[in-house]
């Protein structure tokens, strides 16, 4: 996976910060975290050394500011729990915010996969609200006075809707409406909901 190289200037119709942060989940995707330098994060965007430190002191600030994003849309969907009543359309809308946050992340998961040990080292100190959003999320998908069976279904809900942030490498030319729609129907399936059609958020994303 080659990083297209701009020198001279930063990539057209984004912010230094951002082509940083575009060229290194491309590179820690390819090479690895711990194998790509910094220099040639910059080289990559066509900036200098000391240019990319004024917006990232080191590489570890650029990992976390490229996993930031990730726990961050898990706790605005648990954030957004309280919005909404539980029952079967309810469990529908929090589960297709989440396999849509899941999806905008797609790419950067495939840096997880070629340097696991070293980013969950890196970005240790957030393991603990991610483990808190997901179990708000399971807690409520699985209703209130919950039995086992039903906490079990949830927690298996979930895990079905990670399958979407591995569909770069397992099926990186398909269509995210078709990703969604799967993962999010085998999702339902495992909870025991049926479709639910209608919702504000399905029309919200389609118009």
């Amino acid at each position: 996976m080659a990083v297209r190289s701009t020198p001279g200037g930063v990539v057209a119709g984004r912010s230094t910060k951002e082509a940083i942060r575009e060229a290194a989940i491309e590179l820690f995707s390819d090479k690895g975290f711990e194998q790509t330098s910094l220099r040639e994060v910059a080289d990559a965007v066509g900036i200098t050394k000391a240019s990319l430190y004024y917006h990232y002191a080191s590489k570890q600030d650029l990992l976390l500011a490229i996993v930031d994003p990730i726990v961050d849309d898990l706790h605005a969907v648990a954030d957004g729990l309280t919005e909404l009543e539980h029952g079967p359309a309810g469990q529908r809308a929090i589960l297709t915010r989440q396999v849509r946050a899941m999806l905008r992340h797609r790419r950067t998961v495939l840096m997880f996969v070629r340097d696991t040990t070293a980013i969950a080292r890196a970005i240790a100190n957030r393991d603990e609200e991610l483990k808190d959003a997901r179990m708000r999320l399971c807690r409520w998908l699985a209703g209130p006075d919950p039995s086992d069976e039903a906490l079990l279904r949830a927690a298996a809900a979930f895990q079905v809707l990670t399958v979407a942030l591995g569909s770069q490498e397992l099926v990186p030319e398909a269509d995210t409406e078709l990703i969604e729609r799967v993962v999010l129907d085998a999702a339902l399936g495992v909870l025991g909901v049926g479709a639910a059609d209608g919702t504000e958020d399905d029309r919200a994303h389609h118009g």
